[in-house]
């Protein structure tokens, strides 16, 4: 149903309504109402619902927030959208990854080949047996090494048999010693990740590297996949592949391309505006409220990306900080590992921001449809203070995401007896500060523009040039009959 704002002249809107003075203004001419005229009742009985009949639209606020449809506003929605869309599909077909050779595994960290294997045995043996060669403990238990070396040479380890199940060697067992302190302890009949090294000796060339999580996993988005259908039913269905789709432009897009030596930060960019129009337009339909959504995100990622590149080199983060940075580097010399961080600073944020900017737009749509008579400044006052407690909960909500994600290195700190200057000042530290830090202020800054932009769009908004071409006139001349007995 496409809302049409009422105007001050509508008769039936003052009904429904309840008229409101105007200086200068008359009350609207009602006919008289009294016993035998038909259709109607006395004079001091209350009116009923209007009958809209089927020849007009009839004003309801029951059909759910509509768009405005006029060909100005389209054509303005357009003339911005259409050539940013155009460059997106450009950008993507120039930085598409071709059919490049594979890189040689070195077979260090998550470059190794890897199986599928089973527990298949456990027995436990004395650690003093398997530990014989090393070299024999100080029996100084104050320091970590210290009691790992007692525990190696004292303990009871457990030796487990691994059975490998996928590969050429399908079948083949090898043996692993687990230590009493181990975080990973091994359990009868559990499935395993195992590592294979082709040039090590036949002995050592399988090791048990992780278990096998791929079940709860799995089972666990299964669950968060049903809850969403159910709760948001269609539109679930379609965020859901809104969501597989934005996985995919990840995955056979962003990270293949950024390999391929292409600019991260131009790659992210690229990727995280086709990502955000196919998953904005995907779950929320093509109208001029998804479009002003996805220009107000769009802004907020531009002033993303300026923060981040300007802090980001200010800083001197080299984004190489840890051993997965540090193998990139080596495997990928050519690789801009600060691009790399700011590439991440941005598809980080989009998540975020797309969740706030699409709430603004709705609730100057919702706050439009309720009281039409509303100008694109009352709309911003009122549109502002929900944008403010969604302030409020979202930027709390993105540092706390990030102290989690960073909590086992400030436990650390924590430990050594750092003072808060000196942790801040760490590499690993001040690039967690700048993501969290530069990201709140696009999402903090997405709020004002994105309801400036839909308090204007939707106030100019012109229904007399609608699609349909039905005239607001003719639509109240509908509304004025009444159905006959």
């Amino acid at each position: 149903m496409t809302f049409s704002p009422q105007t001050d002249d509508d008769p039936q809107h003052d009904r429904d309504h309840g008229y409101r003075s105007r200086p200068g203004s008359q009350p609207p001419a009602v006919p008289p109402r009294g016993p035998g005229v038909p259709g109607q009742g006395r004079a001091d009985e209350p009116e009923g619902p209007p009958d809209h009949g089927h020849g007009g639209h009839g004003h309801s606020h029951a059909h759910g927030p509509a768009a405005p449809v006029s060909r100005h506003l389209r054509k303005v929605i357009a003339a911005v959208l259409v050539p940013f869309a155009a460059a997106v599909l450009a950008g993507l077909f120039v930085l598409w990854p071709g059919g490049s050779t594979a890189q040689d595994r070195t077979g260090v960290g998550f470059d190794r080949q890897t199986q599928q294997g089973r527990v298949t045995a456990l027995a436990r043996i004395d650690c003093k047996e398997v530990n014989a060669s090393q070299v024999p403990p100080t029996g100084d238990t104050s320091t970590a090494e210290g009691r790992e070396a007692v525990d190696a040479q004292t303990g009871q380890c457990r030796r487990a048999t691994i059975e490998v199940t996928t590969g050429p060697e399908s079948g083949r067992t090898f043996v692993e010693i687990v230590q009493p302190g181990a975080p990973r302890q091994l359990e009868q009949g559990q499935e395993v990740v195992v590592a294979y090294a082709p040039d090590a000796p036949r002995d050592l060339q399988y090791s048990v590297t992780d278990v096998n999580r791929k079940l709860p996993v799995a089972l666990l988005a299964g669950l968060f996949a049903v809850a969403v259908i159910v709760v948001g039913r269609m539109r679930g269905l379609t965020a859901l592949i809104a969501l597989a789709v934005s996985f995919a432009v990840l995955t056979m897009f962003i990270l293949p391309a950024i390999l391929q030596g292409s600019n991260p930060l131009v790659v992210a960019v690229v990727g995280a505006s086709a990502i955000m129009l196919i998953a904005l337009y995907m779950c929320h339909g093509f109208s001029a409220r998804t479009s002003v959504a996805v220009l107000g995100t769009l802004i907020s990622l531009l002033l993303i990306g300026v923060l981040g590149s300007l802090f980001i080199d200010w800083a001197f983060l080299s984004g190489n900080t840890d051993d997965n940075t540090g193998l990139i580097h080596g495997l990928y010399p050519d690789i801009d590992m600060s691009g790399l961080l700011l590439a991440g600073v941005i598809i980080g944020s989009l998540g975020v921001l797309d969740d706030v900017t699409v709430t603004q737009t709705s609730a100057v749509w919702e706050l439009h449809q309720a009281d039409p008579a509303m100008g694109p400044r009352a709309l911003y006052r009122s549109a502002i203070r929900i944008g403010r407690d969604h302030i409020a909960s979202v930027v709390n909500t993105l540092v706390l995401a990030y102290a989690g994600a960073a909590l086992p290195l400030l436990l650390l700190f924590s430990i050594a007896q750092s003072s808060v200057g000196t942790v801040a000042n760490s590499e690993l530290v001040a690039e967690e500060i700048v993501r969290t830090l530069v990201g709140s202020i696009g999402l903090v800054a997405s709020v004002p523009v994105t309801t400036v932009l839909a308090a204007l769009v939707v106030s100019a908004d012109r229904p007399g040039t609608s699609a349909g071409g039905t005239d607001a006139g003719s639509g109240r001349r509908g509304r004025g009959r009444r159905r006959k007995p």
